[in-house]
Order: C-alpha cells, then sequence, then structure tokens
C-alpha cells in the first residue's frame, strides 16, 4: 500500500513540471534519461517528471532507489543493468524491449544512473528507436565524472593545472581493456577521468607509466560517488594497481595535479571535522601545463 506522503511527493512533482512547463511523458514514447551519479538531489526536475509518469521504468543498478520510490502506483519496475556479480542484460534484449513496450502504447522510461549518453549505451538504445520509428526524448543526467568528483572536492578543470581533460572507459564491450593508444592518451591531458576501470586499473597504470606519466603522479580512486557510502582513497600512479585491489565498489579514477585540490576542496570531509588547505598546490600555484 502506497503511503500518503508518496501521494503527495508524486503530486508535488506534478506541479513543479506544470510551474517550470516541462514537456509530459506521452504514451508510446520513450524517455532515456540520466539519474545522476547517486545522490537522488542530482537528477533533472525532467527526469523527476519522467519517474512520476511512465508506466514502466527501465532501470539501471545504480538508479538510487529513492527516486523509483515515485514512481506511480501500478508502474512495472523492471531491472535493466550490467553489473559485476549480477546477471547483465543484453543490450539488444534491453534495445528491443523499449521498442516493444512502446509498440504497446505505454509510456515508457529508461533510467540510468550518470548521462545516458556517457559510456552509457544510450545512443544504441536511441539509435533502435530511430530504426522502429519510436519518438524518443533523451533527458541528459549529471555523469560520474563530473559530479562524483565535485563530491570528492576535486576540480575538473583549474587554469593553475589543466585546461582540458580527457575521459577514457576501462571496460571495453567484451570486459577487457580497450584497445586505446596509451601513448596518445598519456599525453592528451594533464587530468585523465576513467570509468569502469577498477577491474584493469594496475593494466592501466602500468601502461601510463610506460608511455611517459610520471609514477608519482596524484591518483583518487572514487566509489560509489555522490552515495552516502562514497569512499575517496588518494594514491599515486605507481600505487593504483594495488589499492584498486582492495576496492569492490563501481569506481572512477582520478589522474592528474587536480587531485592535489581535494585537500582543499573535500567539503564532504570538513563537514565531518576535516581542516581544509586553503592553498593545497602551495603558495605559488603550479604553472599551467595545459
Amino acid at each position: 500500500m502506497v503511503e500518503i506522503n508518496e501521494f503527495a511527493d508524486r503530486a508535488a512533482v506534478a506541479r513543479l513540471g506544470k510551474r517550470l512547463a516541462l514537456p509530459r511523458l506521452e504514451k508510446g514514447w520513450v524517455w532515456l534519461a540520466g539519474a545522476g551519479p547517486g545522490d537522488p538531489g542530482l537528477i533533472t526536475a525532467l527526469g523527476l517528471v519522467a519517474i512520476a509518469e511512465a508506466d514502466v521504468i527501465l532501470h539501471d543498478a545504480l538508479v538510487n532507489e529513492v527516486l523509483l520510490s515515485l514512481a506511480r502506483p501500478g508502474a512495472q519496475l523492471i531491472y535493466a543493468g550490467k553489473r559485476a556479480g549480477r546477471k547483465s542484460c543484453k543490450q539488444t534484449d534491453i534495445s528491443c524491449t523499449l521498442v516493444s513496450l512502446a509498440r504497446k502504447n505505454l509510456r515508457v522510461l529508461r533510467l540510468k544512473g550518470g548521462d545516458p549518453l556517457v559510456f552509457g549505451r544510450g545512443a544504441e538504445e536511441a539509435l533502435t528507436l530511430a530504426r522502429a520509428r519510436i519518438p524518443f526524448r533523451i533527458v541528459p543526467g549529471v555523469t560520474a565524472g563530473i559530479g562524483g568528483l565535485a563530491y570528492a572536492g576535486i576540480p575538473l578543470t583549474h587554469r593553475d593545472t589543466n585546461h582540458s581533460v580527457t575521459f577514457i572507459t576501462g571496460h571495453g564491450a567484451d570486459g577487457k581493456l580497450p584497445k586505446l593508444d596509451w601513448s596518445a592518451v598519456a599525453k592528451s591531458s594533464p587530468a585523465l577521468v576513467i570509468y569502469m576501470g577498477r577491474k584493469h586499473a594496475g593494466e592501466i597504470a602500468a601502461r601510463l607509466i610506460q608511455a611517459g606519466r610520471a609514477p608519482n603522479q596524484p591518483v583518487a580512486l572514487l566509489a560509489n560517488a555522490s552515495f552516502q557510502s562514497q569512499t575517496v582513497r588518494e594514491t599515486t600512479l605507481g600505487d593504483l594497481g594495488a589499492v584498486a585491489c582492495g576496492e569492490t565498489a563501481p569506481s572512477i579514477i582520478v589522474i592528474g595535479e587536480i587531485v592535489r585540490f581535494r585537500a582543499g576542496m573535500d567539503w564532504l570531509g570538513a563537514m565531518t571535522g576535516r581542516v581544509l588547505e586553503p592553498e593545497p598546490l602551495g603558495a605559488s600555484a603550479l604553472k599551467d601545463v595545459s
């Protein structure tokens, strides 16, 4: 039985959508939406409306359950994620399910952790819908490589360290490390952000060091980004493999001088007593290396 406050929550979402003049999730449509990295507060207003209006929600493992509790009574929740330790759904099956449900004239929401188009296979699903002539909308979300770093107190860019950043996936479709030009990756940007790289962290570090990255370069391993269970382990590129072996949760790897800013920007740590360092890079800022 749905509690009264859950009805009130959905009514509040409906009022918000009306006040902002947001589009409605119509019958026969599929919305591909991002739920943010973990904290339910990081979902967009459009994403909230979609959750409250959907007849069917196909969701990933990293979608916060608080968000799913906003689904309307009778809505079908279908787990359609890919995560180590769980039986994974085939991407072709997920895409075909979206088409099938939309053809039943249902309001369909594909809800993904982070952003659907950042290492989220949202493009594959969108193209399947396009081939089937199913109308769809893409609702961006806060990706872990941006929102997660903010919750760790690490700036994605800073004019004293980097004017560019490179995003990489450390997990190919076959489960192996992608066949990248690691020499080019090592030289691409002062800051590297690697998704799904924990399993191959040691190999990634070795390839980057071999290509010229310094073994003592700062690294952060961010697990369960923006969830209450978030942890951040700081290390160096040379020790990354050993540190990653002690982690089992979904993780983001951050490599570069931007990690050093955490000493002055760990706002979550400050809430529990950490004293922040106003000049984490020292009295004189680093020379711009971008």
